[in-house]
């Protein structure tokens, strides 16, 4: 992987986490790289999981591997606020 893969890769991770977290209801505790890390494995798994499927790939906007991405985006923003909030949650209670 050369230079433009990384960058192409953070840049559609951004664009893929921030699209999950605009959907997701609520305020989510988790900074911008936690952000952008989540959106990187939703578009890598997204794609995985719509050629699994048979989705074909096009020219254009492939919309139905677009929805799986943002999907597992949303799912994963959901598991990492929940599991930062429990962990801030467990600092604070006495022991």
């Amino acid at each position: 992987m050369n230079i433009t893969g990384i960058i192409t890769a953070i840049v559609i991770g951004a664009i893929i986490g921030a699209l999950g977290r605009l959907l997701l209801p609520g305020r989510q505790p988790i900074g911008v790289i936690l952000t952008v890390l989540v959106g990187i494995a939703a578009a890598i798994a997204g794609t995985a999981i719509a050629q699994s499927v048979g989705v074909d790939t096009t020219n254009g906007i492939d919309w139905i591997e677009l929805v799986f991405q943002v999907g597992l985006a949303m799912l994963g923003v959901a598991l990492v606020a929940g599991f930062k909030a429990r962990r801030k949650q467990q600092r604070r209670s006495p022991r």
